[in-house]
């Protein structure tokens, strides 16, 4: 080959390998939570880099990242509300669903500690108190895996707290990060992962009031979109992040992040 044909053929390799290489991404509907712990900036170039794979992340509540999938506008979802996640897979939007790692909630509010709950180990009694002292709580209030839970909680509690709603019980209709700094800045008691509570800076006078109740347990799983509901859906690229995921290395990966000596996210795929 001469040399002009060799400067040709390299024009054309550089002008074809922008459009090559946009094509090589996927899109992940996220939870707010895998993102505003840092989780993902952990994660992902290690993924990247072995399967030259690029990951966009649209980082949502759990309800609202189902929702873009169902639509076709993701790849993959990772999310951590195991009964929405089922029925997003019974519908015949996503393939199988894999579990793919855990961390635990927590309630965190004031270190005056109002409604008397710090150190307690019951989070239902916990939500009681807090509901009969009318203090403040703010709630995500928008449908996230958080959000669920926290619900849940409320109903095993026996409390409606729509009927505190604009008064003790506050919803910011935002992400954790956002409705921390929310109960921050009201001195509110707030249900968070932990995570990123642990990733959280702006703490102000909160501190963790309750933990390790067994109903505080948060499983995030994993799903392809399904290809039959939507073609578009990059099959090979979004199950080659899934299978990483659950696999020893993604497993590793994910166990060894830690904001100094507390591990975030505890994995537990089964293979």
């Amino acid at each position: 080959m001469n040399r002009f044909r060799r400067v040709l053929l390299c024009l054309a390799l550089m002008l074809a390998a922008p459009g090559v290489f946009a094509q090589n991404f996927i899109t992940v509907a996220s939870t707010t939570s895998t993102e505003q712990s840092g989780l993902f900036k952990h994660l992902l170039p290690v993924f990247e880099k072995k399967a030259g794979i690029q990951v966009r992340v649209v980082a949502l509540g759990t309800g609202q990242a189902l929702d873009m999938a169902r639509r076709g506008d993701a790849d993959v979802v990772f999310v951590h509300d195991p009964a929405a996640e089922e029925k997003f897979v019974a519908e015949g939007f996503g393939l199988r669903r894999q579990e793919v790692m855990y961390n635990d909630f927590v309630l965190v509010g004031p270190k005056s500690d109002p409604a008397k709950i710090l150190g307690s180990r019951d989070i239902v009694d916990a939500y009681k108190k807090i509901a009969a002292a009318g203090v403040p709580f703010a709630s995500r209030g928008d449908k996230s895996g958080t959000h669920a839970a926290e619900l849940r909680l409320w109903k095993t509690a026996g409390v409606d707290p729509q009927t505190g709603k604009g008064g003790w019980y506050r919803e910011t209709g935002s992400g954790m990060g956002p409705t921390l700094n929310t109960a921050s800045a009201m001195n509110a008691y707030a249900f968070t992962d932990r995570g990123t509570w642990l990733s959280f800076k702006n703490r102000g006078d909160l501190v963790i009031s309750v933990e390790g109740d067994q109903r505080l347990f948060n499983q995030y799983g994993v799903m392809l979109v399904n290809p039959a509901k939507h073609p578009h859906v990059k099959r090979e690229q979004g199950q080659a992040f899934v299978d990483w995921l659950v696999s020893p290395e993604g497993q590793a990966t994910i166990a060894a992040y830690k904001i100094g000596a507390d591990q975030l996210f505890f994995p537990n795929a089964k293979r």
